[in-house]
């Protein structure tokens, strides 16, 4: 695999390879993705073979501008419009009725799609020079942790793919804010980058609950985002114990992390793959607060720290 600056060579380079159903490492705002054109269900199987993902785990498809969702999505309701039109380019991801173009290998065999714009110019660059919809999971085996800069990448997904854009460290750090838009009622599916409180702003009315069960989006399993040691969250950490924590470190092994919930989701994978290179069997975390504005971070560290 080449990692490559994104200059404008570079981004062709790996358009054209998206093109002839290959695949690349995208940088984008949230965390690096693993991308394919999603109209091509050769490169869709790609994905998720090198992932080790389920089919039934849908994919997020990724466009560059608005009039693309004409093309992949049946029907676009006026309050998914409204979030659209609110919140890209950025990290919130719509799930709608799908259109028949889109293959039922990336939307695992529903008939919705999820879909977003990005809002990292290298992404947003990339998807308009290969002029197609993007198919881009985050580059990490399945379960894993996701790569946040170029060094987190994973060496069983490297080796599978020709091109890698070193976009720098993602800005926002978790993965993107989805919804349900295909109902009455609009319910986050996972947790993201565009907070709760900003969603209901926007609608001018309260989220509906999420569904119990099914996996109409990404990152809906119950353990997800874990690193490779185990992942335990903790009142607060004893001397010797790695990990992160909100207070003074008390060992070189153990990371401070901000207080503030958007600076801790953009710092959070970096430093778990921090510890991760260290080699510690456990990593313990200083539970974060609970208030609304920390839901993302909350929901990541208890999937990792999920058993399987």
């Amino acid at each position: 695999m080449k990692i490559l600056p994104p200059r404008v060579a570079n981004i062709a380079a790996a358009a054209k390879v998206l093109q002839e159903g290959g695949l690349v490492i995208m940088p984008t705002e949230t965390v690096y993705g693993l991308a394919g054109n999603a109209l091509d269900e050769r490169a869709v199987a790609k994905i998720f073979a090198i992932k080790g993902r389920p089919t039934e785990n849908p994919l997020i498809v990724h466009i560059h501008e608005l009039g693309m969702l004409e093309s992949l999505a049946s029907d676009v309701p006026p309050h998914a419009l409204r979030l659209a039109e609110r919140f890209w380019p950025g990290p919130l991801t719509l799930v709608l009725q799908k259109a028949e173009k889109v293959p039922s290998s990336v939307t695992g065999g529903l008939d919705t799609v999820a879909i977003r714009m990005p809002a990292h110019p290298v992404a947003l660059s990339l998807i308009k020079r290969a002029n197609l919809p993007i198919a881009a999971p985050s580059a990490n085996p399945f379960m894993g942790l996701s790569p946040t800069r170029i060094e987190h990448l994973d060496p069983k997904i490297t080796r599978e793919v020709e091109i890698a854009l070193d976009g720098g460290p993602a800005r926002v750090g978790v993965e993107s804010t989805v919804v349900d838009c295909t109902e009455g009622m609009i319910r986050i599916l996972r947790p993201g980058g565009v907070s709760r409180a900003l969603i209901e702003a926007a609608l001018g009315a309260p989220l509906a609950a999420p569904p119990q069960q099914g996996h109409r989006s990404p990152g809906m399993y119950a353990r997800h985002y874990a690193p490779r040691a185990v992942l335990k969250l903790v009142d607060g950490l004893g001397p010797n114990q790695p990990g992160l924590t909100l207070d003074a470190p008390q060992t070189a092994r153990q990371i401070k992390m901000p207080r503030d919930p958007k600076a801790y989701s953009a710092s959070l994978y970096d430093a778990l793959h921090r510890l991760d290179r260290l080699r510690v069997k456990t990593i313990y975390v200083q539970q974060p607060p609970s208030e609304p504005e920390w839901e993302a971070v909350l929901d990541r560290l208890t999937k990792a720290s999920t058993a399987l």
